[in-house]
């Protein structure tokens, strides 16, 4: 047995239980598993064969966990990382600024793969970033994720996230240019992550990371390192269960005057009137609007 921490071209680079560190490939079934979608990915539990001095990946363990988005073409799923213990969403305060429908989207698709995810706010120390940092995080504490403010450069919240970190396995997901690279940098200087500046073209980050792995922070546990990524298209989160997946709504759920509630149109629907006593952010609402809508079009396919 053993755990993949990295994969490149074909290649998995495996822990097995002896701590050795063996590289190896697939065996033919896997290959046509992954070709139809459902690949062996970082984090997952393998159990392997030595043949002639070769590794081979005979099969794989069932996940505990996974952070799951649509694939290319909307036909798979895509699984980034598997049997996660933590999921870390990073967004930046500036450079580029945050774009809440889109935080929103990495935190239901955490939601609905099982996991309570965490806020990171990072670049605090960027001119004029600490208001709407602190008015990010205030919304999402009110919410109920555990959010953190950063700064890799000044060291602000640092030693909070190194804590957070120090059991377990966790992934950082978000945003190219949220400085994921730079903030795990700044825990373990060791890693020597690749960073890089925003694009000039574009005011995005640069995808710095390619190929997703686990990496040992020297503070204690496991982290994946995965390529940044500006939309995350949900897998596997029907229209009737999104609800679910925002804690806000989920608390006022019984509440409604109908089983079943969309929340879009229905009188005595206790989600709008929160929306409209402001118990529940606008934006928030509005990212559950468009994701709604998102999984009407593809129920109409």
């Amino acid at each position: 047995m053993g755990r993949v921490l990295a994969t490149v071209g074909g290649v998995y680079t495996v822990e097995l239980e002896d701590g050795r560190r063996v590289e190896a490939s697939l065996r033919g079934r896997l290959k046509k598993d992954a070709r139809r979608g459902d690949r062996v990915v970082i984090g997952d539990q393998v159990r392997l064969e030595e043949v002639e001095d070769t590794w081979v990946v005979e099969g794989r363990d069932e996940r505990r966990s996974a952070f799951v988005r649509k694939g290319p073409g909307g036909r798979h799923p895509k699984v980034l990382v598997a049997n996660l213990d933590r999921l870390f969403v990073v967004v930046a305060a500036r450079e580029p600024d945050p774009h809440p429908e889109v935080l929103d989207r990495f935190l239901v698709a955490g939601e609905a793969s099982g996991m309570t995810p965490r806020v990171v706010v990072n670049k605090v120390d960027l001119e004029g970033a600490r208001a709407p940092a602190e008015e990010l995080a205030t919304l999402y504490r009110e919410v109920g994720y555990p959010t953190l403010l950063t700064s890799a450069e000044t060291g602000e919240g640092v030693q909070g996230f190194a804590e957070a970190l120090d059991q377990g396995t966790a992934a950082l997901v978000g945003p190219s240019g949220a400085g994921k690279s730079t903030l795990l940098n700044a825990v373990d200087p060791a890693l020597e992550l690749r960073t890089g500046a925003l694009s000039r073209k574009t005011g995005r980050g640069r995808h710095t990371t390619v190929n997703a792995r686990l990496l040992e922070v020297a503070t204690g546990g496991w982290v994946a390192d995965t390529p940044g990524f500006g939309e995350v298209g949900l897998w596997g989160v029907e229209a009737e269960e999104l609800d679910t997946c925002f804690p806000e709504m989920r608390a006022l759920l019984d509440e409604c005057r109908f089983r079943g509630c969309t929340h879009l149109h229905e009188p005595d629907c206790a989600v709008q009137a929160a929306v409209e006593e402001g118990r529940i952010a606008e934006t928030r609402y509005a990212s559950y609007r468009a994701l709604m809508e998102e999984a009407s079009e593809r129920v109409a396919w």
